[in-house]
């Protein structure tokens, strides 16, 4: 009995975990896009339906953990890069497209492998930018709020501490006692806390594809959809790209319509569901994905509430919880955008352009920062250098010993961290291959 509860409240765990942490990233994001408050909360009820439906779908079809959610890095753009030419219905059209080229990238493995060649330096400059702008919003609020924000920010500390998954939801509950203590009595009765649906017949604007439905397609691959595949294969797994890129995209062009603006696969959260704390068995834990599916759709009904409760509050207090829940993610990209020494420079060109915000012929800061950044590898790419063939010595004076005993391994380089979580158990060793199932993915285990 207890191996069949256990992964339940894995599911449970990850879809409070996941909501709670960065619904105010979207909501703060569909509304900067220009959504009004009835639109943002159909947005966020829609994403949650359809990232519940893909995680269903996934891990009853493949037996994998794979966890589903919104592209929070997205939403962060949406801030960001503010409401395109057109409006609301603009960017709903941008949303469209983008979820049709993660479908493409599902069916077409070239284009999600080209994705991927980005360069890593210069997609994790291009995030870094893009996040920088709400994760300063907790310094803002603290000079702006002191006696709001300051038991908020508090709080995310001690829990950061003692408790690091549960500090930015307990952040929020401090954050909505805080509200409930200073809104006006009259502002939630005046609110829609029933769930509903708002359909916005989409509009198509060129600057609006290059400047917000490419950049939100490669943020959602460059920052989820493949550290996602990353986490999953730290612990062992071997899970479907091209399916997991179909069903994701397809779920979002469910959700568009209704205002949600990007699905893919779980990065942070990704681990609660894959982790053994799910279940011993690697073979259950694919019951956690699901269950955190259907919770995350669940909890898709307390959108009104939620979107209520943002429109009552100080927008300042709200994007200083929405930075907190980003604060992890600004530090991984900075990490991956400067530690290689010949890219460095592309890289920080790459986030001064993207954090600018500049706005150049309609088109968003996020796209000309990646374009500035591949520009700066090709102009000042060098070679390496040529290796000795064979039959030449090397220039290595003949008298000279090698600094390392021939039989000593070479010590992994401190800034390569492993896939998996640090307290977590590392995967089997890969020489073990489980048998696959003929057409359908399979563990490593």
């Amino acid at each position: 009995m207890a191996g069949r509860v256990q992964p339940v409240l894995a599911g449970v765990v990850t879809a409070l975990v996941g909501f709670a942490s960065s619904f105010t990233v979207v909501l703060a994001g569909l509304r900067a896009a220009g959504a009004s408050d009835a639109q943002a909360a159909s947005g966020l009820l829609a994403l949650c339906v359809a990232c519940g439906l893909a995680a269903a779908w996934l891990g009853w079809r493949h037996r994998i953990p794979m966890s589903v959610a919104w592209s929070t890095p997205g939403a962060a753009l949406l801030v960001a890069t503010g409401a395109p030419p057109g409006g609301w219905p603009v960017a709903v059209g941008a949303f469209l497209v983008s979820g049709v080229l993660i479908v493409a990238a599902g069916l077409f493995p070239p284009l999600g492998r080209a994705v991927a060649a980005i360069p890593k330096p210069v997609a994790g400059a291009m995030l870094a930018g893009v996040l920088l702008p709400l994760c300063t919003a907790p310094v803002r609020a603290l000079v702006e709020l002191p006696v709001v924000a300051g038991p908020v920010v508090v709080g995310w500390l001690l829990l950061h501490r003692f408790a690091r998954r549960w500090a930015v939801p307990g952040a929020l509950l401090v954050a909505v006692v805080a509200i409930a203590l200073t809104a006006p009595p009259t502002g939630l009765t005046r609110a829609s806390l029933a769930p509903s649906i708002t359909v916005t017949v989409p509009a198509w604007d060129a600057s609006a594809l290059f400047g917000l439905a490419l950049p939100l397609f490669l943020v959602t691959m460059a920052a989820q959809n493949v550290p996602g595949m990353a986490v999953l294969a730290g612990y062992g797994y071997r899970p479907p790209f091209g399916s997991a890129l179909r069903a994701t995209g397809l779920a979002s062009l469910l959700a568009a319509p209704a205002g949600g603006h990007a699905v893919n696969l779980a990065a942070i959260t990704a681990a609660l569901a894959a982790g053994p704390d799910a279940h011993p068995d690697p073979e259950r834990r694919w019951v956690a994905s699901v269950t955190a599916g259907a919770g995350l759709a669940l909890l898709g009904l307390g959108a009104g509430v939620a979107t209520a409760l943002v429109a009552v509050a100080p927008p300042i207090l709200i994007e200083a919880v929405a930075g907190l829940a980003l604060l992890g993610a600004l530090a991984t990209a900075l990490a991956a955008a400067v530690t290689d020494p010949t890219t460095r420079e592309a890289a920080v060109v790459t986030f001064v352009v993207t954090a600018s915000g500049v706005t150049l012929i309609g088109v968003g800061g996020a796209f000309w920062g990646l374009i500035a950044g591949c520009l700066m590898l090709l102009l000042f790419h060098r070679r390496p250098p040529a290796q000795p063939s064979p039959d030449q010595p090397a220039l290595t004076a003949p008298d000279q010993p090698t600094l390392a005993a021939p039989d000593q391994p070479t010590l992994a380089a401190p800034d390569q961290p492993t896939l998996a979580a640090p307290d977590q158990p590392t995967p089997a060793a890969p020489d073990q291959p489980t048998p696959a199932a003929p057409g359908r993915s399979t563990r490593v285990s």
